[in-house]
């Protein structure tokens, strides 16, 4: 709050000294970043590796992901159906004077960039060159190599097993420390990001952007609130420690816009207070930040519903229905770049009547939704593992102690 109030008012005065200054902070936020970013490779192919060779019986890891893909279609089926029902009731106070939507149009020229379709990403998922894909950060092909290669590890005589195993865990281990270590100067940090970010887009907004920007973090925070009630009722975790495991995961992801980012403190969170095991942190979680983006079907919706509004055009019910099964499907293809889910709804919005323009001017707007985005999927990735987690326990004293 601090860095966003500093920055707004710097922006305001428009002295280049303040601004030079705030330029000057903002790498810190970036340094910050980097430095959590740096312990995930390591860390994610340590805890999947000791979390798979440790396992007593390989196929329970594949029934583990079995379990989580229906956890993550009702949650995004249900989330695309709640901003159905809101957004409406709040965009419907909005007022559009004529010519704001030329004037907007014009405020924002985009160029999607060269995305590789759904059958590129399926290819890709399996590396040519794993080294290749540790380089380049992408999780998926990282942790299939990783899975492939810690379940031929499971298949190893315990003699030759256990020494590699015992290494990723101390790995684990030591990153674990060094996630703390980095953590502990999250406020500089955030303070440094907030600091840059109001710099850059000050308090020049149009009512009408202003007023889609928080219906949007309205929507997406009410849902964050949803999954809650859904960690406690279905995962049976108590409200207190959901919370308090989900908090650190959340702060990193509401400031550096970055579900990666946030994987080692939610690795840490379930670990620490949700007493998940290492299947579920070293397998699920990552498997969840990889291909699990909740956000997709609201930002959708509640996007299509006020450029309709702003252009005019009347988008019925069955229309938004489809809408919401198309962005359910397409969310498990959309790659980890900023405002990318946007970027993909282009020629959605062709096909609903409205402009493809219409996706820049949600692009020129969402650094501040996009932190609420990224807080929603975090937290969805936590209740995804609380869930498993439930089923998981269950299932275990249902094996030990028969039907």
């Amino acid at each position: 709050m601090l860095g966003l109030a500093l920055g707004a008012l710097a922006a305001a005065s428009g002295q280049p000294a303040l601004i030079a200054v705030a330029h000057t902070i903002e790498p810190l936020g970036t340094l910050w970043t980097n430095a959590i970013r740096m312990t995930v490779i390591p860390l994610v192919i340590a805890l999947v590796i000791t979390g798979v060779a440790n396992a007593a019986d390989v196929r329970y890891v594949g029934r583990l992901g079995l379990r989580a893909l229906p956890v993550f279609l009702v949650l995004l089926i249900a989330s695309g159906l709640f901003a159905v029902l809101l957004a409406p009731l709040a965009l419907d106070r909005l007022t559009i004077s004529e010519g704001v939507a030329a004037t907007l149009s014009g405020t924002q020229r985009v160029t999607a960039p060269e995305l590789p379709s759904l059958v590129e990403r399926l290819v890709a998922t399996v590396p040519a060159n794993p080294f290749r894909a540790m380089a380049d950060g992408a999780m998926l092909p990282i942790i299939v190599f990783t899975l492939f290669f810690a379940l031929a590890l499971a298949r190893l005589d315990p003699a030759r097993r256990e020494p590699v195993v015992r290494l990723f865990d101390g790995v684990g281990e030591a990153m674990l420390v060094v996630v703390r270590w980095v953590l502990a100067f999250a406020p500089l940090g955030i303070f440094a990001l907030a600091l840059g970010l109001a710099v850059r887009l000050g308090a020049s907004a149009a009512t009408a952007l202003v007023f889609y920007m928080i219906t949007l973090s309205a929507v997406l925070l009410l849902f964050t609130l949803v999954l809650y009630a859904v960690a406690g009722v279905i995962g049976r975790v108590p409200l207190a420690r959901f919370a308090a495991a989900a908090l650190p995961a959340q702060v990193v992801a509401f400031s550096s816009r970055s579900s990666l980012a946030a994987l080692p403190a939610l690795i840490a969170g379930a670990s620490e207070r949700l007493h998940a095991g290492p299947p579920v942190t070293g397998f699920v979680l990552p498997f969840s930040v990889s291909v699990f983006r909740l956000n997709v079907p609201i930002a959708w919706v509640v996007g299509a519903i006020f450029l309709a509004k702003l252009y005019g055009v009347e988008l019925g019910v069955p229309a938004l229905l489809g809408l919401v099964i198309t962005a359910t499907l397409i969310s498990f293809s959309v790659p980890g770049i900023p405002s990318s889910s946007l970027f993909l709804l282009a020629p959605v919005l062709v096909d609903l009547g409205l402009p493809a323009e219409g996706a820049g001017i949600l692009i020129a707007v969402d650094a501040i939704p996009d932190m609420f985005k990224t807080t929603l999927n975090v937290t969805s990735h936590l209740t995804t593992a609380a869930v498993v987690q439930r089923e998981v326990t269950f299932s275990g004293l249902l094996s030990r102690e028969g039907p």
